[in-house]
């Protein structure tokens, strides 16, 4: 794969106006099925205590379903990413999309909580599924020069997922229950049959495909390629990178709103402000980030905001005043809410074509297995051990912020790569 910086100027015209319909179109795609898949996981983390409450389940239990929704991402993501390197990227994505909007529906009959948990749990292959599908086709869409920005715009959209879920929960549950709030999730179906129609292939991923069969070196098993040699540490700094960013993500905001809820009595409305605020913070600070990383690099735009965000952790977990705690969560959401929107645009661009879906599909779920562990592992410190669910977050927090650092610092930069069809994947040796 080349590597060219194309000067901002190539074509004499504003970044927004460089992309073609097509282009446009797939971006959508994109956007929308992680939009959605964000509201259909995220309505769970607000309706943990209900759940439990019905059920008759201690809040661990249900922290569990969470943490198998986390786990069968990997079977969704290693599915999914071997689909879109073998057939395309708008296939899974369609299939990831039915699949996750469906499951939640139907887990909102649950009859017991073994029924809910299954659901749950296989709504996790679909949300999987989503990522790799989505992520290449939007990246490998998207002209180089505003990657960054647009691919912080693209993971930034999960905290607008999040904040519907929250505005959902803060306005509808009194109304509707936890029942409904999962009902709901069965819309985002809707935006398969736009993309049946007018979504087409990335024509980088076509043409390398068209160049695969041509010279008959198909890559058949693109999982075992990227544990080459040749892409070893690429893919173990990438994994790393992905664990701890997932453990930072689920100390923030797994159990947040079940500790407002359980230890500070706030009210479903009250509990809404801050998660709602900080997701909209989230998308606009991962845009300015994703700015950051089109100017200075990915790896700038990742480090920088997690150093900051180990001093404000303190802010909203070390304080039971709701002012302090509702600012303090919002002015997360611009650092440590927002390390995350140059993974699409990063893990894009450390892989080649051939492998690209099944490797960011890989690297990046194999984060939610480890990620999947803080809920559970943090409910048992805040509610079996005595400890309260602020000075848990906190410590995971901040340890996982460093880890981050690290994996980051240790990878390639990837600023300004121009994704190309060309075949880089030779025979085993």
């Amino acid at each position: 794969m080349s590597v060219s910086n194309i000067p901002a100027s190539q074509s004499g015209l504003p970044w927004w106006k460089e992309p073609t319909k097509d282009q446009w179109q797939a971006y959508i795609a994109a956007w929308l099925g992680w939009t959605l898949d964000a509201f259909d996981f995220t309505i769970f983390l607000l309706i943990m205590v209900p759940i439990s409450q019905e059920f008759g389940v201690p809040i661990t239990a249900v922290a569990i379903v969470f943490t198998l929704t986390l786990w069968m991402r990997l079977v969704g993501a290693t599915a999914a990413g071997w689909l879109g390197d073998r057939m395309g990227r708008k296939t899974p994505l369609m299939i990831s999309i039915l699949w996750y909007s469906i499951c939640n529906f139907i887990a909102g009959f649950s009859p017991t909580f073994t029924f809910l948990l299954i659901f749950r749990t296989l709504l996790g292959i679909g949300m999987g599924a989503e990522w790799p599908a989505g992520a290449a086709l939007a990246m490998e869409s998207w002209p180089t020069r505003s990657r960054g920005f647009m691919s912080g715009i693209l993971q930034g959209s999960w905290g607008l997922g999040f904040a519907l879920s929250a505005l959902a929960y803060g306005f509808l549950f009194e109304h509707i229950g936890w029942r409904g709030l999962l009902w709901i999730g069965i819309l985002p179906a809707l935006a398969v049959v736009w993309i049946r129609f007018y979504v087409k292939e990335p024509e980088v991923w076509a043409e390398n495909k068209r160049q695969q069969i041509e010279k008959k070196t198909e890559v058949k098993l693109p999982l075992f390629v990227i544990f080459r040699r040749q892409y070893l540490f690429n893919t173990l700094t990438a994994c790393a990178w992905m664990a701890a960013a997932f453990c930072v993500y689920y100390s923030i905001w797994a159990l947040f709103s079940t500790y407002l809820q359980k230890e500070l009595s706030w009210t479903p409305l009250m509990v809404a402000t801050p998660l709602f605020w900080a997701n909209i913070v989230v998308f606009a600070g991962s845009a300015m980030w994703g700015g950051v990383a089109d100017k200075w690099g990915r790896r700038p735009a990742i480090i920088v905001p997690c150093i900051l965000a180990i001093f404000v952790t303190p802010l909203y977990l070390w304080t039971q005043d709701p002012t302090m705690i509702i600012l303090g969560f919002i002015l997360q959401g611009v650092f440590g809410g927002s390390i995350y929107g140059q993974n699409p645009s990063y893990l894009c661009e450390r892989f080649p074509t051939e492998v690209r879906a099944t490797a960011s599909g890989f690297v990046y779920h194999q984060g939610a297995i480890w990620g999947g562990l803080v809920a559970p592992v943090l409910s048992y410190f805040a509610v079996e051990m005595k400890m309260g669910f602020a000075l848990p977050m906190m410590v995971s927090t901040t340890v996982f912020l460093v880890l981050v650092i690290i994996a980051v610092a240790l990878g390639p930069e990837t600023k300004g790569k121009h994704l190309t069809a060309d075949l880089e994947v030779k025979a085993a040796d």
